[in-house]
């Protein structure tokens, strides 16, 4: 009888789960398909009835956009040439003129050229401003400029553009290129090997497995691993180059999401090259997503000392998937988490301010977890280096010198106005620090804070009740005391503007190639690194 009693409670129990469960499926469901319905009546009454003509297209590009807007920055709808784009990113390889460029003010201006391809064997410089390609004037493109570059090998593209107020024309040939994972590895002395690794690409496992190799061959005793301002890529390259230094079976990341099925744990698979060498890991602000799980995951496992400063903290990982019209849309399926438990998820998309901003998580916030050898690490801001670099902190200032291009057009302007016979010797001084600083005045450079964007809207305020003539004085004087911090703000971050003033100078003279020889010899990160490694002592300490 309590066979059957209990019998009769489990149906029971399994026949209201499944109640539920199903009924929860038809809400979703249905909430779905009338939201739908809504849009679409709503999409149909607005192209039909609008007073002028409008764009189907355009309105529904804009309705989708704001609507992933807010939920993260990595959710996005890709276009047929959005999804082109992210297959060149992740293969590294396209067919076009062989130069990066970016689209700004109605022309494309080259970022850089690529050593020995097409762009710069017709002659374009980085700074030269593309305004025409073929017939087409720029000014009149609405669509993706950078698309008329492309097109079949040996074809050709005639462009006209300006370089320092000229008007001049190229015939540029076009030609398959190759985006290296790894565009250099060398050996920084007699037993210290150097490998940049820029981005997570198909390749990118097996080219840096190539630089191990080689550079062990050359006698390479311990190495350094360069991810600064590596943007991330694929998890399962991270996973294989972590694999290179640690055992089979080590689990390297964790995803957890709300559908079961993204739920996974990353294990290495292979056998390793070397668990036992000696390894430096650089990283910067720029350091993201896979950067932050191979460094992270080597941080974790004790396996790598971790020089440079915070990481980004993107601790989300995004799944592509197909929608007609050869479109795709790529979610935030899941976060990912290092072997010791973390998640460095830096900003909090889900729980924004009252300006709708995401927000940083706080310090006080951070959980603590401990390596593999008992070593305190937290979650929540990014990796933390073991040797945090002060001249490599970026901040709000820098950023937004950056952002304005200002770092590009200052290295521009010097290219042309200087000659440098010995780029191994090449050094700013600080009379090259004050004109930077001219220039930035000449191109009316401002940078509004935080501070004063409250302290305007307070003043309005003001304005509205009456008071501001009673508080103008203490206004103007606390704005007055503000720009001058900002300009002693300048002065503060002198040593990382000057960072990113001679990697940008040091490009216009040798190239990317030329720039990492040159970091071997000035860069203080990686000064840092070989010192670290010459002390088998001062090494272990770290990790201890």
């Amino acid at each position: 009888m309590k066979q059957i009693l209990k019998k009769k409670i489990v149906i029971l129990l399994l026949a209201v789960t499944v109640f539920i469960t199903g009924t929860a499926f038809q809400n979703d469901f249905f909430e779905i398909a009338k939201q739908i319905e809504i849009f679409t009546t709503l999409f149909k009454e607005v192209n039909m009835n609008y007073v002028d003509d409008t764009n189907p297209g355009d309105l529904m590009d804009t309705a989708i956009k704001s609507m992933l807007k807010d939920l993260d920055p990595y959710t996005n709808f890709m276009n047929e040439q959005d999804v082109e784009a992210a297959r060149i990113n992740n293969t590294g390889d396209y067919i076009g003129i062989g130069a990066k460029v970016r689209t700004l003010n109605d022309k494309l201006v080259i970022v850089e050229p690529y050593k020995d391809y097409p762009a710069d064997k017709a002659g374009l410089k980085a700074g030269d401003e593309i305004i025409k390609v073929g017939n087409i004037l720029l000014e009149n493109y609405k669509d993706d400029a950078g698309e008329l570059l492309k097109g079949a090998p040996g074809t050709t593209a005639e462009v006209t553009y300006k370089r320092q107020g000229n008007t001049k024309t190229a015939t540029i040939k076009r030609a398959e290129v190759e985006i290296k994972a790894v565009p250099h590895f060398s050996m920084i002395n007699e037993k210290t090997g150097y490998i940049v690794l820029s981005q997570f690409s198909e390749k990118a496992a097996s080219q840096t497995s190539y630089a191990v190799r080689d550079l062990k061959a050359q006698g390479a005793k311990r190495l350094v691993l360069d991810l600064r301002g590596n943007p991330g890529g694929l998890v399962n390259e991270a996973i294989d180059i972590v694999n290179m230094f640690v055992p089979k079976g080590q689990l390297v990341v964790t995803t957890k999401s709300k559908v079961k099925k993204y739920n996974r744990t990353y294990f290495t698979q292979r056998e390793p090259i070397d668990t036992e060498i000696p390894l430096v890991v650089l990283i910067d602000g720029n350091s993201a997503s896979a950067s932050e799980i191979v460094s992270g995951s080597l941080q974790d496992l004790d396996r790598a000392v971790i020089v440079g400063s915070r990481s980004f903290g993107k601790g989300l990982v995004q799944r592509p998937k197909l929608l007609t019209y050869g479109t795709q849309i790529k979610i935030t399926i899941s976060r990912y988490y290092t072997p010791s438990g973390r998640c460095i998820q830096a900003l909090d998309y889900w729980h924004r301010n009252e300006k709708g901003e995401a927000v940083r998580v706080k310090q006080e916030n951070y959980n603590e977890f401990k390596t593999k050898n008992g070593r305190k690490v937290f979650d929540g801001g990014g990796v933390f280096p073991d040797e945090e670099m002060n001249s490599s902190k970026n901040t709000a200032l820098t950023k937004a010198i950056e952002n304005n291009n200002l770092i590009f057009d200052y290295a521009t302007n010097f290219y042309y106005k200087n000659k440098v016979e010995n780029i191994d010797a090449f050094k700013l001084a600080a009379s090259d620090f004050d004109d930077f600083k001219n220039f930035l005045n000449t191109k009316n450079f401002s940078f509004e804070t935080n501070t004063e964007k409250a302290l305007k809207k307070a003043f309005d305020e003001a304005k509205t009740e009456d008071l501001d003539d009673d508080i103008k004085s203490d206004y103007n004087m606390l704005i007055s005391n503000l720009n001058k911090s900002k300009l002693a703000g300048l002065d503060i971050n002198k040593d990382y503007l000057l960072e990113l003033l001679t990697e940008e100078i040091v490009k216009r003279y040798v190239y990317r190639e030329g720039l990492y020889d040159y970091f071997k010899q000035h860069d203080p990160e990686i000064k840092k690194a070989t010192e670290i490694l010459g002390s088998p002592t001062t090494y272990l300490e770290y990790l201890r």
